[in-house]
């Protein structure tokens, strides 16, 4: 097993930014995400109409092992203006030994997911290991996440089974570091 001043070394070589120093070591395989994000993406699925969007997320840590995950969206017009809300979700990222993670999302929909997956340097994929509805939330199956560091941005894509349909693909954005 890799010691933890070994991993996070490792991650130190291979990320272009400065990593905190306050951060727990076994956060490095996410170093990456952490920051404040904004950009646009799209959104569609069998039963909506696709449409572009804004996006803001914000990841930060407070010294302890997981990363707190915060995400807002809202429907964008044809010139690029916010029009409405859309989905906000929040959460933690766990990251596990052996390059696993886990993530835990709560929506306003009355949603919760329990995500599983694996990390590499600037790679993340996580499927869902549980979903859990209100009585009044919409049907909703099992999701597919992926997210990287690309060219110094955050790009991530989910693919979706809901409302009847399999998994297909949903959502996808590309988001800059704001902060």
């Amino acid at each position: 097993m890799v010691g933890r001043s070994t991993r996070r070394a490792a991650y130190d070589e291979a990320v272009p930014f400065e990593i905190d120093p306050t951060m727990h070591p076994d956060l490095a395989p996410l170093a990456w995400m952490l920051g404040r994000w904004e950009g646009a993406g799209v959104v569609g699925y069998p039963t909506i109409e696709s449409a572009n969007f804004g996006q803001e997320v914000e990841a930060t840590h407070d010294g302890r092992p997981f990363i707190f995950w915060s995400s807002r969206t809202w429907r964008l017009d044809a010139q690029g203006e916010p029009t409405a809300p859309l989905a906000t979700e929040t959460g933690f990222w766990r990251p596990l030994p052996d390059g696993e993670v886990e993530l835990v999302l709560a929506h306003a929909t009355g949603i919760v997911e329990m995500y599983y997956g694996s990390t590499s340097p600037a790679k993340v994929e996580v499927r869902t290991d549980g979903v859990l509805r209100s009585p009044r939330a919409a049907e909703y199956a099992a999701a597919h996440r992926l997210y990287g560091y690309v060219n110094g941005g955050l790009m991530w894509a989910m693919d979706m089974a809901a409302v009847g349909q399999p998994l297909t693909s949903h959502v996808s954005a590309e988001l800059k570091r704001v902060g």
